[in-house]
């Protein structure tokens, strides 16, 4: 298989998928071009008008095709509250459940000292000026409960603390519909000491 640039690229380019190694990749290019062509055209296309047309919302840095997103420009969502997630992922995970109606900050990563992530490559300080135009009052912190997160959102608060902004956490706890034997102990420690 000497000549094969145009499979060796659509190899390598799927490989940059998170979670996708070589053999993944190889069989993806594989079932596209074997089975799937028209497919394989479709993805090609939508990949290309994503690429080109979508950006970041001005105003909470989520992804869109406007200026500014369509949560942002709805009037009717609770504009004193601010919810705080690491990507458009959470924020599209939160907004499926329905059950929060405020605005969103999206930071599009979280620190990590170790990777060199600091405040400025996650955009902390587009995040402090949006809260100090006033409107908002309470800032919900929704990162996600991993080291980096809780770092994130450790900075974020104490920031905030100052700026005398209600700050709230995401809670945490025991999974609905999960026996106490089969969670991990920190999961027990924290639904212990976050317990209302």
């Amino acid at each position: 298989m000497a000549d094969n640039n145009a499979l060796d690229t659509l190899i390598q380019a799927l490989r940059r998928l998170p979670g996708v190694g070589v053999k993944s990749a190889q069989r993806m290019a594989f079932h596209l071009l074997q089975h799937d062509r028209e497919g394989a055209l479709q993805m090609a296309q939508a990949l290309t008008q994503a690429a080109t047309q979508v950006k970041h919302c001005a105003l909470c840095n989520t992804l869109t095709q406007a200026h500014i997103c369509p949560t942002c420009s709805d009037e009717s969502r609770d504009q004193t509250r601010l919810c705080v997630v690491e990507t458009p992922a959470d924020q599209y995970a939160l907004e499926r459940t329905g059950a929060f109606k405020g605005l969103y900050f999206v930071l599009m990563g979280k620190l990590s000292p170790l990777d060199g992530i600091g405040p400025k490559d996650i955009g902390l300080q587009k995040l402090f000026d949006r809260v100090a135009e006033g409107k908002v009052q309470e800032v919900i912190l929704a990162t996600n409960f991993t080291a980096e997160g809780e770092v994130t959102s450790h900075v974020i608060s104490e920031e905030l603390k100052v700026r005398q902004v209600h700050v709230t956490r995401l809670a945490r706890g025991v999974p609905i519909g999960s026996e106490l034997e089969y969670v991990d102990l920190g999961t027990i420690a924290h639904a212990l000491v976050d317990r209302r």
